[in-house]
């Protein structure tokens, strides 16, 4: 740290972050990249290639993640595990290839690093060797809650220059801010805002307490942002017509800069799968604990309140959150509430079905997050409106206004998440997924035939 946290901090230096490469996207822990010890035990010896590298051109200092020959001390084998080092372009061996040409984020450096017999120092190791990967995740986990504070901003932004032209743009003899169309679309992207920043909040909150286990809501964080500043840069556009398509607006920058946001720092789809499986990781976990209580006492009061506990949810079991949010939020927190239990019923209806299976059942899985995703954001909202309530804000009926409306939003598609992996009609329809991507796949694009035969 002290060594180089100044020189990076004050500027002098340029820092970057090398883990992604050709064969390992969102499977970091596939890298090829290695780094070996030397023969004298004073250097780590490291070779390969990283793509995409922000600030990869003008970097000083890179963290960088490879593949380490780890021994077991008790059976002797060695198998392959990621450490993560701190690099520097003066030990020599490092090029950079030229800047990629990108749909957006132009300002940001990006180019492959390539390692050619770098010898490191075996003291820039960084943490416990073959432990890289955990590093790897804290790094991404603090890059996610950021990305979704960030990102709360550019939707201000959005709505600010949406509200602007809605505001003043004449059609019909009428502003169009005062057209039921436009404005459902004002008012849906201040919720979807709103959420998102109320997540930000509660995040860092918790964070600030000292939470160190946050993977979970750092991944919402990020899913939920990034996916509702897309939305909300979408519907900027079509508010402003055909002058949102013309570059002098700034808004196809905007859109070409936001897409990124749903890919890097673990996609938006394997993010989902880390925050559905986590939760049936707990629910499974608690599931084998109930089935260990059966052997002893009474089973029916064991399962009754194992079932209760797990899968309605202390919420439905306590009241739900009635007496923890203002009176003014209790319809909303009541459908929060029935939320959380239909999502345990859900869940232990997965698990019973498909027991460790469950891993590979994505279509349902993509679902249930969907569902804890919009319980967190409804959360979120019904905690940060409660406090404005409490604390008199002037901004506090409009803050109301927003979580009533998102809350009836959310709750109803939550809902209907859960609900249709109960449907068998659309449940087929995932084998109707399936089977049609594999002809996709295999015909090489688009294979109906034409309906006039040429």
């Amino acid at each position: 740290k002290a060594k180089y946290l100044p020189k990076v901090s004050s500027g002098e230096w340029v820092a970057a972050f090398a883990l992604t490469e050709p064969t390992s996207g969102s499977d970091a822990n596939s890298i090829r990249t290695r780094a070996v010890p030397s023969k004298d035990g004073k250097h780590f010896i490291l070779n390969g290639g990283k793509i995409w590298i922000s600030n990869g051109g003008i970097a000083e200092v890179f963290t960088v993640f490879a593949q380490t020959p780890v021994t077991d001390p008790v059976t002797g084998a060695t198998v392959d595990k990621v450490s993560a080092f701190i690099v520097q372009r003066s030990f020599g061996g490092i090029t950079s290839g030229p800047q990629e040409k990108k749909m957006g984020i132009k300002a940001s450096n990006t180019t492959e690093v390539h390692f050619d017999n770098v010898k490191i120092p075996k003291e820039n190791l960084l943490g416990e060797y073959g432990k890289g990967f955990k590093i790897a995740m804290a790094i991404l986990n603090n890059g996610r809650f950021g990305m979704g504070a960030a990102l709360t901003g550019c939707m201000k932004g959005l709505i600010a220059k949406a509200a602007d032209f809605a505001g003043n743009r004449t059609q019909f003899r009428s502003k169009i801010s005062s057209f039921g169309m436009v404005q459902e679309k004002l008012a849906r992207m201040a919720m979807k805002c709103y959420a998102a920043e109320s997540i930000a909040y509660l995040l860092s909150s918790n964070m600030d307490r000292g939470t160190e286990e946050f993977q979970v809501e750092a991944a919402i964080g990020k899913i939920f942002a990034s996916d509702m500043a897309w939305e909300v840069a979408d519907e900027c556009i079509q508010i402003h017509g055909g002058m949102g398509f013309m570059k002098e607006t700034g808004l196809e920058r905007v859109v070409r800069d936001l897409r990124i946001f749903r890919i890097f720092e673990g996609t938006n789809e394997i993010l989902r799968l880390l925050v559905a499986l986590t939760g049936c990781q707990f629910a499974g976990a608690h599931l084998k604990d109930i089935q260990k209580a059966m052997t002893s006492g009474d089973v029916n009061k064991t399962l009754d309140a194992g079932w209760k506990t797990l899968f309605l949810g202390s919420l439905a079991q306590n009241g739900g959150l009635a007496d923890t949010v203002a009176p003014e939020l209790a319809l909303s927190a009541a459908k929060v509430t029935d939320c959380v239990s239909q999502l345990g019923l859900t869940v232990r209806s997965m698990l019973m079905e498909h027991g460790k299976g469950v891993i590979h059942k994505q279509f349902q899985l993509h679902r249930i997050a969907d569902a804890a995703i919009d319980i967190y954001a409804m959360t979120a909202c019904l905690s940060r409106c409660t406090a404005a309530i409490q604390a008199g804000a002037p901004t506090a009926e409009h803050e109301l206004i927003l979580t009533e409306a998102f809350c009836a939003d959310a709750s109803i598609h939550a809902s209907a998440q859960l609900n249709n992996l109960k449907n068998p009609d659309y449940r087929d329809n995932f084998l109707r997924f399936e089977r049609l991507s594999e002809h996709i796949v295999a015909n090489g694009g688009y294979l109906t035939t034409h309906p006039l035969g040429f």
